[in-house]
């Protein structure tokens, strides 16, 4: 089973709806809760997504929807090694590098998911896109 580090994008672009990413993000959530594919999210990711959709939703639905996305994605820890790594990276936006010492210091993930695959250039990790990512799972 693939482990998948997904960036704060993928997760929006699902739960805002924001067609046409979000249609690629909902299968590789559908995947998720198949057991297909093992989802990690940072937990910085998770004041980031509340802010977006705090936008448009009440704090109950939003709240609702983090506790369902945390029943279908592991919460990745974000430690002082990894804010520390971050601030020493190369990464030239900071969000960016968190997000990716995070998934690193996962220490088993395949691949990292994202819309901004550009901004993931120094990674020794394979970075891809979301219908990158779901030809790779469906066909293991």
């Amino acid at each position: 089973m693939k482990q998948v580090f997904l960036d704060t994008n993928i997760v929006i672009d699902l739960l805002a709806d924001r067609k046409p990413f979000s249609i690629a993000a909902a299968q590789i959530f559908n995947l998720a809760v198949a057991g297909k594919v093992k989802l990690y999210i940072s937990a910085v990711s998770y004041n980031n997504i509340y802010y977006l959709l705090r936008q448009s939703l009440s704090n109950n639905e939003t709240i609702k929807l983090l506790n369902e996305l945390s029943e279908m994605a592991e919460i990745a820890d974000v430690s002082k090694a990894v804010i520390k790594k971050s601030l020493k990276s190369e990464f030239k936006d900071f969000e960016d590098a968190i997000q990716y010492h995070c998934a690193l210091s996962l220490n088993k993930i395949d691949f990292i998911v994202t819309r901004n695959t550009k901004d993931f250039k120094k990674s020794v990790l394979p970075v891809m896109n979301a219908e990158e990512a779901m030809s790779i799972i469906e066909n293991e």
